[in-house]
């Protein structure tokens, strides 16, 4: 298999896709700040580093998802969230209620033991020296 050759053309097509995209936002953000630090170079060091760096980032990522080994665990991923079961919007809906109200009893409650225990402490048990 030669090195711009993609195994198993058109399976785990989106997994890859993004996989590639994620390597990239992240190597951007990276390059920028690379930039940035470089800003008091000559313009080929200031732009032409990161460049390079972006260029061989997408190279390696290409490489990366185009391994055999990696491309049957991103098909054989893709073909397992297509079976997942997902929620509907109401039921996502109810679910965060459920989870906020919790929340907000709870941190209510661990106001009040709070409140009580700062009582106890400041007013019934007497500081050792007072």
């Amino acid at each position: 298999m030669g090195f711009f050759e993609i195994y198993k053309r058109g399976q785990g097509k989106y997994t890859r896709i993004v996989s590639f995209a994620g390597a990239m936002v992240i190597g951007l953000f990276g390059v920028s700040s690379l930039s940035e630090t470089l800003s008091m170079h000559a313009p080929y060091i200031h732009f032409g580093v990161p460049f390079v760096l972006l260029l061989a980032l997408a190279v390696l990522m290409f490489w990366l998802v185009n391994r055999p080994s990696n491309v049957d665990f991103l098909v054989a991923t893709e073909g397992e969230m297509k079976k997942v079961s997902w929620s509907n919007k109401k039921e996502i809906i109810g679910s965060t209620k459920v989870v906020i109200i919790t929340t907000f009893v709870v941190a209510f409650m661990l106001f009040g033991v709070d409140t009580i225990f700062a009582y106890i402490f400041k007013n019934v048990i007497p500081i050792a020296g007072d």
